[in-house]
């Protein structure tokens, strides 16, 4: 059995969170040069790079997978915010078991696949952790009425704004996964006005400075592996530190050998050009040609799968017709909206590979 000792040097799993406003998606952007992945619209006036918006959770993942094929792209992977990114994830489940909302499945079921699902975000997150990349998620931020079993009486306390019903908790699955996790708020002195003492007096809130936490408290949910001060500014500075070099590059393969001399070929009258197939042909149709241009009438979400996978309108139909569900010449626009979220974008893995094993059938 192989033993590792000491130190692994390792990219960061952060998760920010904190009221709506305070400044996480700024903070988020002195991060070693980010990319952001902006599921609620909360960038567009700060000057970042950003993938495009995802309209669906079956294309978040694809942008996440992109990311992990492709690492150079950026040093930092900014999901913001988590909690919208968990409403994609809600109407995903929703969409797939032809539900109208989490909370008609029963017994507590919606919650658990939410739960399940939203794990194979943070698993693909962990993935482009070990492709060298740092991931930053932030999140915002709700008071919750929290009463501990072993006291008497309940407080309030500040919490992740994602789901935490029954024994599924999406909250406490992000807790668990992050390295470090900060909670950022303002600052607020109480300040007794009248002389009479803050209890019975007549007090006025002063300050307002933004502070950030990575000690949890009974107030608070924060962590940190790395021996943090309690409180701090609201500023990179206090953490840059860890993400100085923390970056690294996955070993190189080994160099291939030095290929063995061969004889001067012998001229042919003609060259044959290079025959393709299978994933190459593919590839070269796709880099060679403009992404298709799709119905402004398909619904957005479906249409944005298919742009970014150079799918048009006939290979969709050619498909759901090979399958029964529709007639070859029925437009996109007139299936049932349940059809297309429930199997076109629910299922879009199982979907384009069906349009790409046609794309093979079909003699060109």
């Amino acid at each position: 059995m192989q033993i590792i000792r000491g130190r692994i040097i390792k990219p960061l799993k952060t998760v920010i969170y904190g009221p709506e406003g305070i400044g996480k998606t700024t903070f988020a952007t002195h991060f070693p040069d980010p990319l952001y992945c902006d599921t609620e619209g909360g960038s567009h006036n700060i000057d970042v790079a950003r993938t495009p918006v995802p309209t669906s959770w079956t294309m978040l993942l694809d942008i996440v997978q992109e990311i992990i094929k492709d690492p150079s792209l950026c040093k930092t992977f900014v999901l913001d915010t988590a909690d919208w990114a968990e409403r994609l994830c809600v109407k995903h489940v929703c969409d797939k078991y032809n539900q109208s909302g989490v909370e008609t499945f029963g017994y507590g079921r919606g919650y658990v696949y939410v739960y399940e699902e939203f794990g194979r975000l943070l698993d693909l997150l962990s993935t482009l952790i070990e492709r060298g990349v740092h991931v930053v998620v932030t999140a915002h931020a709700q008071l919750r009425k929290f009463e501990q079993p072993d006291e008497m009486g309940s407080y309030d306390r500040y919490e992740l704004k994602l789901s935490k019903k029954t024994g599924a908790q999406v909250a406490d699955m992000l807790k668990e996964w992050a390295d470090l996790l900060l909670f950022a708020n303002y600052k607020t002195l109480v300040v007794n006005v009248d002389g009479q003492g803050a209890a019975k007096g007549k007090n006025k809130a002063q300050g307002g400075q933004r502070v950030m936490y990575a000690t949890h408290t009974p107030s608070w949910d924060a962590k940190n592996r790395h021996g943090l001060p309690d409180e701090m500014p609201f500023d990179f500075k206090p953490i840059s530190h860890l993400f100085a070099g923390t970056a690294y590059t996955p070993p190189a393969p080994a160099p291939a050998p030095a290929p063995a001399p061969t004889p001067m070929p012998t001229p042919a009258p003609t060259e044959e050009p290079e025959v393709l197939e299978g994933d190459e042909a593919l590839a070269a149709m796709s880099a060679a040609s403009d992404p298709p241009r799709v119905s402004d009438a398909i619904p957005k979400a479906l249409r944005d799968l298919m742009e970014s996978n150079r799918v048009t309108e006939q290979e969709i139909m050619y498909a759901v017709s090979g399958k029964g569900y529709y007639p070859g010449d029925t437009p996109i626009a007139n299936y049932d909206p349940a059809f297309i979220n429930g199997v076109l974008i629910a299922a879009w893995a199982q979907v384009f590979a069906m349009v790409k094993t046609n794309r093979t059938a079909t003699p060109f």
